[in-house]
């Protein structure tokens, strides 16, 4: 018996080192892709320069360029990939399906088609915009959760009405894009495929106030997750209260997707892979919140720079490469679904 506690122990330390280790490289490579992409375009700023300029010197046109032009662009980028990435684990450790993040299961689309409605019928935008996003993701979150409900909510079934609704809302999308004049349809295109394009201070400081708010509740709800993967009833005979512990995850990873498509658009597939990425880093550690929200902020900075510099002389929205990204792996999840019999 000592000897297994032993061993149990042993375990227990060694996937906390793992990681620890893990989100320390992660963190090194999200600082690493950040300073490059403050480093790099029409005027290159070598990276001392770059460190000297945050740290409160530097000359005055590299300030202007990084500070002004660069950093909340960045900066952006990497709360947008946190937000998703954080908000996708939670999605799929608690619901106990790969498929069932922000993007797939419809609450994208609902931030989405709020916001072109607003766009395009009443001509909102900045905060306007951001505000009837989110507000959007709530409410297609309740719809969903409402029509899932069955004495409870099963995974499955709440990705197959999510799938559901988020086509109907995707259909809704085009009918309003294809009604509108030709500049609207344009500038809500941009915005839907996800852009961090122009992005200032103005767009920083709200996303800041929102995570600041959002992500503690969220780490404080995901303290049942590890009794929720068991099951409703294994959960329930834990002490666990399962539907309100469920609910509250659910509204907190709403909030998280539906604050990050408020401030760049619905950018496709980021929380969709996040959280496969970080767990294949550190397995066995549950919903690893930590490691998928880094691995998130990595993908938007690196995907975001390769839009900008790496695919010629246009500059595409970052949204395109984490599609270009995440297509494959959806449907390399689908065939091997399929393969092992699950997948209909």
């Amino acid at each position: 018996m000592t000897a297994a506690v032993a061993d149990v122990v042993r375990a227990r330390r060694s996937g906390r080192t793992r990681s620890a280790v893990v989100c320390g490289t992660l963190t090194v490579a999200v600082l690493a892709a950040l300073c490059v992409s403050l480093a790099v375009g029409d005027l290159f700023v070598p990276l001392d320069e770059v460190v000297a300029t945050l740290a409160g010197g530097g000359n005055g046109g590299a300030r202007f360029v990084i500070l002004e032009l660069r950093l909340p662009r960045a900066l952006i980028g990497l709360l947008v990939g946190a937000a998703f990435g954080l908000s996708g684990a939670v999605f799929q450790t608690l619901l106990r399906n790969p498929l069932a993040s922000p993007d797939v299961i419809g609450i994208s689309s609902g931030a989405g088609a709020a916001g072109v409605l607003a766009s395009v019928a009443f001509g909102a935008s900045g905060f306007a915009l951001s505000a009837s996003a989110l507000l959007g993701a709530l409410v297609t979150a309740a719809a969903i959760y409402a029509l899932a409900w069955r004495g409870g909510v099963a995974g499955y079934r709440l990705v197959l009405v999510g799938i559901g609704i988020g086509t109907a809302l995707s259909s809704m999308i085009s009918h309003l894009l294809t009604s509108s004049n030709l500049s609207e349809a344009q500038n809500a295109l941009a915005w839907l495929t996800g852009s961090l394009n122009g992005r200032s201070w103005n767009q920083l400081w709200p996303l800041v106030v929102a995570l600041a708010l959002l992500v503690p509740p969220t780490f404080l709800a995901a303290r049942p997750l590890r009794t929720l993967q068991l099951g409703d009833e294994t959960a329930v005979g834990l002490g666990t209260r399962v539907e309100r512990a469920r609910l509250a995850l659910i509204v907190c990873a709403v909030a998280l997707a539906g604050v990050a498509t408020a401030a760049a658009g619905p950018v496709a597939f980021v929380a969709f892979v996040s959280a496969p990425i970080a767990r294949r880093l550190v397995p066995r550690r549950g919903a690893a919140l930590l490691p998928a929200a880094l691995t998130g902020s990595l993908i938007v900075l690196v995907a975001d720079f390769a839009a900008q510099h790496l695919l010629g002389s246009t500059q595409f929205p970052v949204g395109v490469v984490t599609g270009v990204i995440g297509a494959p792996y959806l449907l390399w999840l689908l065939a091997r679904a399929n393969r092992a019999g699950r997948g209909g």
